[in-house]
């Protein structure tokens, strides 16, 4: 297969309107299970029957058969992004969501365009749109600063927290001392039970940032060639972060904020808005077993900023805010505080989501490399740093199925089409699925690609190929 159907094959157009594509639509369900289950509900018509979509609305719907004598009423308001359907899943969205929008993707005419939704699709549309507060976006409130009803007992739950994260930074200062003295190959024999406990220890002190890094931790001995390199850096930088916070009074403000963000303590977005057409640049889910955390990219066209929206769901449950990757939406953003961060809440949106125009102007590997390296500066801990490269071939491993038999990435490298530099990919970063869709996508020529970047390599999140505009989620 040449270039042009290989390109083809990965990423179909938008169709009329601001119809998503199938890689859209596929990006927004919660587990692989969903995604299957979806995927045949929308391969076919026949389980369909009275589907349609309003462009004005944004709505899409339709009826659904199942294994009970009454069909499934399901409606998608895609300017939220938002789903209603009458299956008892606890899914958001639920398979036959899936399924209606992948059908609708499609653009074969299954899904007809009407005028105006039928009334009982109509009718949770206007119920759910009411309910909105004036200046709210979509999914929600927009997120407004304000002062706690009682500053004096705000303060004083804020001074007894900070007490008992500075004893358990105290406390974990020494066990990394102990750590040290008895050697990293001690770390190996005694297991992660030892971690588990000193993260508990962190949870007691209300400190879950440094949970997190302990667990972390817990993960490097025994994972592989260079573990005691790895958990020496690691103990090094969690050793840095409980120095700072034990001492953030002598900080400045933006790099104490920055401590109180790592160490767990909970920050308020602040700052006049920022309006912008707001590319979405990549939307991906990670579950410790407990929560999911949902992770979006986004960069403002017009101020060329970039931007990360984290939305939290109970386990089984996926986060409520879904934004399609490779459309924009004109919106308020309203920033986090802190040196290096790139983290906003959504605030008011002002239109349904559109197609893009394409991708944001890319860098070379070796620029993105130093914007990580400059980004590191204003926050020591910060694992990785957004990048677009542009004109990048993929090269696979050198045993030529994309590096160790676990499916991880080791071996496959970003090599700038006009040579100079390349960059590793992240071992374990992307699936096997994923780098083998860029490597498709790429046909051996240049492609751009969205991801992160950081000191273990680049994660590829979202590609595009040249001449198209269509983003192809890579996760």
């Amino acid at each position: 297969m040449n270039q042009q159907g290989v390109r083809q094959v990965v990423g179909q157009g938008f169709g009329q309107g601001a119809r998503w594509s199938a890689d859209q639509v596929l990006a927004l369900a919660p587990d692989a299970a969903s995604r299957k289950a979806g995927s045949r509900l929308g391969g076919s018509s026949g389980s369909w029957s009275e589907a349609g979509w309003a462009d004005g609305s944004g709505a899409v719907w339709g009826l659904c058969s199942g294994s009970g004598s009454t069909p499934y009423r399901t409606v998608v308001d895609t300017s939220g992004v938002a789903y209603k359907c009458s299956c008892p899943s606890r899914k958001f969205p639920c398979k036959h969501a899936l399924g209606l929008l992948l059908l609708w993707a499609a653009a074969d005419g299954a899904v007809k365009e009407t005028a105006a939704p039928p009334e009982w699709a109509a009718q949770w549309l206007e119920t759910r749109r009411a309910a909105r507060p004036k200046g709210s976006s979509a999914d929600g409130p927009a997120p407004v600063p304000g002062k706690p009803a009682d500053p004096e007992a705000a303060g004083r739950r804020a001074a007894r927290r900070a007490e008992r994260v500075s004893a358990g930074a105290t406390e974990l200062e020494q066990r990394l001392d102990d750590l040290l003295r008895s050697g990293l190959a001690g770390a190996e024999q005694s297991g992660y039970a030892l971690w588990e406990e000193t993260a508990a220890r962190m949870v007691d002190a209300q400190a879950p940032g440094l949970a997190a890094r302990v667990r972390e931790l817990g993960a490097i001995p025994s994972s592989g060639q260079g573990w005691p390199v790895r958990l020496l850096e690691e103990c090094a930088m969690l050793h840095l972060l409980d120095r700072a916070w034990l001492g953030r009074e002598l900080l400045p403000e933006a790099l104490a904020t920055t401590v109180r963000t790592r160490v767990g303590l909970p920050v308020s977005a602040e700052g006049p808005p920022v309006r912008d057409q707001w590319l979405v640049l990549s939307q991906q889910d990670s579950t410790d077993g407990k929560l999911t955390t949902r992770r979006i990219w986004l960069y403002g066209s017009r101020s060329g900023r970039t931007a990360q929206l984290l939305d939290f769901g109970a386990a089984g449950r996926a986060p409520g805010t879904a934004l399609p990757v490779g459309l924009t939406l004109d919106a308020d953003l309203v920033p986090y505080p802190g040196t290096g961060q790139l983290r906003a809440a959504l605030g008011e949106r002002f239109g349904p989501p559109k197609r893009a125009a394409g991708p944001p102007e890319g860098i070379s590997t070796g620029a993105a490399l130093r914007a990580y390296g400059v980004a590191l500066r204003d926050d020591p801990w910060l694992g990785s740093w957004p990048a677009t490269l542009s004109s990048v071939i993929p090269v696979p491993g050198a045993d030529g199925v994309g590096g160790s038999r676990s499916g991880t990435a080791d071996g496959w490298q970003l090599a700038d089409a006009e040579g100079g530099s390349a960059l590793p990919i992240a071992p374990g970063s992307s699936a096997r699925t994923g780098l083998w869709k860029l490597t498709a996508l790429s046909g051996g020529g240049p492609v751009t690609v969205f991801g992160e970047c950081g000191h273990r390599g680049f994660t590829p999140l979202t590609a595009w190929a040249p001449g198209t505009a269509e983003a192809v989620p890579l996760t």
